[in-house]
């Protein structure tokens, strides 16, 4: 047996152990607490001044609006909004077709049974579509199973406007740089 090949390998131990103890020993005599007291209370006086400050300002903004909104109330009238006209013949002449009035299918994209799907939902009109989000239009469209996965509606709320608003010539250009109505 070679004891200097196990001497190698004890001595380093022990000295690691001898450390580790004595580490130990000199770091738990010694503990010490600071006294951070005045510290804490001069930071919670500043922070009940900045508070005090903060919901002084609350009030003024409070009643400045106030008062701003029973001006704006009393001098505003109330906003009755009109539905557009349709105008067939300009649809016409632009896209060569007779267009019905609320005619979902003009929309590229759109087609019977999605339109079908749409009114089921409660969006009848170009107005109800164009006010509508994307994400109601994609959950309308995810009602309707896997094989409508493949549709984007993501501009069809901005087609639905150009037809409710008469922009023919606008939304025939739109769809031909578009391919299928994608944005």
């Amino acid at each position: 047996m070679d004891f200097s090949n196990i001497w190698c390998w004890l001595i380093p131990l022990l000295c690691t152990l001898l450390g580790a103890i004595f580490g130990y020993f000199l770091g738990k005599g010694k503990t010490t607490t600071i006294d951070n007291s005045a510290d804490l209370k001069l930071w919670q006086d500043k922070n009940a001044k900045l508070q005090a400050d903060l919901d002084a300002c609350n009030g003024k903004l409070t009643a400045a609006s106030t008062a701003a909104a029973a001006a704006t109330v009393a001098a505003v009238a109330p906003v009755v909004e009109k539905d557009l006209p349709f105008d067939a013949a300009a649809a016409k002449a632009v896209f060569g077709k007779t267009i019905k009035q609320d005619d979902l299918k003009v929309i590229e994209g759109i087609g019977p049974k999605i339109e079908g799907m749409f009114k089921d939902g409660g969006i009848k009109t170009w107005k109800a579509l164009s006010q509508a989000s994307v994400a109601q239009c994609q959950e309308i469209l995810d009602g309707g199973g896997d094989r409508y996965k493949v549709h984007n509606p993501a501009s069809w709320p901005m087609q639905a406007k150009m037809c409710y608003e008469g922009q023919w010539a606008d939304l025939l250009k739109w769809q031909d740089e578009h391919d299928h109505g994608k944005l």
